[in-house]
Parts: structure tokens; sequence; C-alpha cells
């Protein structure tokens, strides 16, 4: 009896030490997007609030969940003027749907499929996932791993469907949405 329940303590250890959630770390994260603007250049931006966990594998290298929201009032262009606009009813529409929520289905290769709510609709995004591939002790001694996310959207799948048309042809904003999230993570203690 103390041979077996000796054997499953170790079995149960060893599981920890290559599986683990991790918070993130929203200093050494970003959220951030990119979008055409008037067909001729991108503007870039970010959430400045957001917050999330995902549990990593670090044996098998495995994204096996993650979870995490993002608080879209925090949006930051660099442009206050464009970031109220962004906030109004005429894109985010902030009062109504003042989060944004992203949950991982499942990861195939380096495909992640991931289920996005965005300004009251939930739709399916696939996304190319790279993982660091390591978990590191930082100068504290916490377990740190990180990955990225990267796809894009249609805008107007999600509701978000505001423009202007331009006097010399085309719109002012694209419909494409390119996503890339860097996300760093700490191991929640056990």
């Amino acid at each position: 009896m103390k041979l077996t329940t000796v054997v499953l303590a170790s079995m149960l250890s060893v599981g920890t030490l290559f599986a683990g959630t991790y918070n993130v770390d929203i200093d050494h994260s970003n959220v951030a997007f990119k979008v055409r603007h008037m067909m001729i250049s991108n503007v870039t931006g970010q959430f400045d609030k957001f917050s999330g966990t995902y549990d990593y594998d670090e044996k098998t290298k495995t994204l096996k969940s993650l979870d995490g929201e993002v608080d879209v009032t925090s949006i930051n262009t660099d442009n206050v003027k464009r970031d109220n606009h962004l906030k109004s009813a005429d894109f985010f529409d902030v009062t109504k749907y003042p989060t944004m929520h992203l949950t991982l289905e499942k990861v195939d290769g380096d495909t992640a499929t991931m289920k996005l709510t965005m300004h009251g609709v939930t739709k399916e995004v696939k996304m190319e996932l790279e993982t660091s591939g390591v978990v590191i002790k930082d100068p504290w001694g916490n377990s740190r791993t990180g990955l990225s996310l990267s796809g894009k959207i249609n805008r107007k799948d999600f509701g978000l469907t505001w423009n202007e048309f331009l006097e010399a042809g085309g719109v002012s904003v694209g419909e494409t949405i390119k996503i890339n999230l860097e996300l760093e993570g700490i191991l929640a203690k056990q």
C-alpha cells in the first residue's frame, strides 16, 4: 500500500513539473492589431488592459487551454480622437460591449482554433501559434514561458461595419484586422 502511494505521488509530481497554468503577465505581454487606413497605410493599436490564463505542457510543448479577456475601453492607437471614435457606437460600442473574450478550442500543429467574442458576436478564428518551447526561472523564482498568436478577422463578421467612402474611390477603414498577441505567463502557485 505504501509503495503504491509513493509511486502515485511521484507520478503526480512529475506531471506537475511539465504542465501548469500560467497567468498572463500584462507588463510583458501585448494585445495588438493592425488595419488598413484609406487603402494606403496601416494604423496599429493595442489594448492596454487585459487578463488571461493558459495551460502549457512543457514536456510536449503543447498549449492545452487559453482563456483571455480584453478591456475594450483601453484601446490605444496613440490618437485620442481616433480612440474615442473606436469606442463609440460606430465601432466597438464600449457602453454595451466593454470586453472581448478569447478561448482556445483546439491546437493542430502550429494552428490554434480560437473562439472570439467581440461586439456581442462569437466566431471561430484560426490563428498561427508559436510557443517559446521553454520554461525558465526568473530572478524572483517564478517559472515563465511565452507564446505568440497571430491571425486576421473580418471586422464586419463581428458587426463592426462603419466606414466612409473616399472621393477617389475605396474606403476609409479596411475590413481585415490583423491580430497579434504576445503573451508571457507566470506559473500559478500550486
